[in-house]
């Protein structure tokens, strides 16, 4: 039967697992994978914790509060670290974190909801021996962890309208006496408010009330064009801190023209975008052409 609860959600992986298997072999690969799996559930318990999944390299837990999840994360940080300086072979390995404190449904032994995939996003956005966490967590932390989080970046996430502050729990004590104070994120770089796309009879507006809009021939994007050039997920334009991105997703990479006359081919990269032009997506499209998506930056 489900139920709806609010937890911690933490997401652990090894870092660089598959160059692990292509250097040293699936044998000792699998062998060292499986101990930092084995000290991600064993933090998970000492602090209250559940392990909901193991997935590959990836160890999914939840914790009845941010405190607790914060400690269990720091625990596998410092055990992951004190396991390569003991260790005698050439394969250091490292571990990143990510976590987000909100509401879930629990069904049977998983959890659904928007909440995980924001936990998931915080993981994604770390780097090795990191911990990073939302700004929405933070809040939810006592008084001694806070002092030891600096906001580092803004990100956007899938199925949410605002950008999600991101944080970093520093959990080296040298980390934590030259912490930085929280950056304050302004607009930059942009005097546009918005980007307005046109494709055939339709429009689609970027901007503070909708951050992105997905672009590719898979039905659930929010703009769907159809050709053999075009992946399913193909590209996004995205609003980042008052700037306007078309970030390549896609096999055979996306054009870009303005009226300025300016070409610029993006493969699994991202540019601005600047003034008005012309989007093709796989081939470079003529303004008005069937597959054309016209875009234009608006103040």
């Amino acid at each position: 039967m489900a139920r709806d609860l609010e937890v911690a959600i933490v997401f652990a992986d090894v870092v660089g697992s598959t160059q692990l298997y292509d250097k040293f072999g699936d044998t000792r690969a699998s062998e060292t994978v499986a101990v930092c799996l084995d000290v991600m559930k064993d933090a998970t318990h000492q602090f209250n914790g559940t392990v909901i999944k193991t997935i590959g390299d990836e160890v999914m837990s939840t914790f009845p509060s941010v405190d607790d999840a914060m400690r269990a994360s720091v625990m596998m940080q410092k055990r992951i670290t004190v396991d390569n300086q003991k260790r005698e072979d050439d394969m250091p390995v490292s571990i990143r974190i990510g976590c987000h404190f909100g509401p879930v449904v629990q069904e049977q032994n998983d959890i659904f909801g928007a909440a995980v995939h924001t936990a998931n996003r915080m993981t994604s956005q770390a780097k090795a021996r990191q911990i990073v966490i939302s700004g929405e967590t933070v809040a939810q932390m006592g008084p001694e962890l806070q002092k030891q989080t600096r906001q580092i970046d803004v990100a956007t996430v899938r199925g949410r309208l605002d950008e999600v502050a991101l944080y970093e729990l520093l959990w080296n004590p040298e980390e934590a006496t030259s912490m930085l104070p929280t950056i304050e994120w302004e607009k930059k770089g942009s005097s546009a408010s918005r980007v307005v796309l046109s494709f055939r009879d339709k429009t689609y507006e970027v901007s503070d009330k909708k951050k992105s809009v997905l672009i590719g021939r898979a039905d659930d994007n929010d703009l769907v064009i159809k050709g053999n050039l075009i992946s399913r997920i193909h590209a996004k334009v995205e609003m980042r801190r008052g700037k306007f991105m078309l970030i390549d997703q896609s096999t055979n990479g996306t054009f870009l023209q303005t009226v300025l006359g300016e070409e610029l081919f993006v493969r699994r990269d991202s540019t601005q975008l600047r003034g008005e032009g012309t989007i093709g997506l796989g081939r470079a499209e003529a303004p008005g052409s069937s597959l054309s998506i016209h875009f234009k930056a608006v103040d």
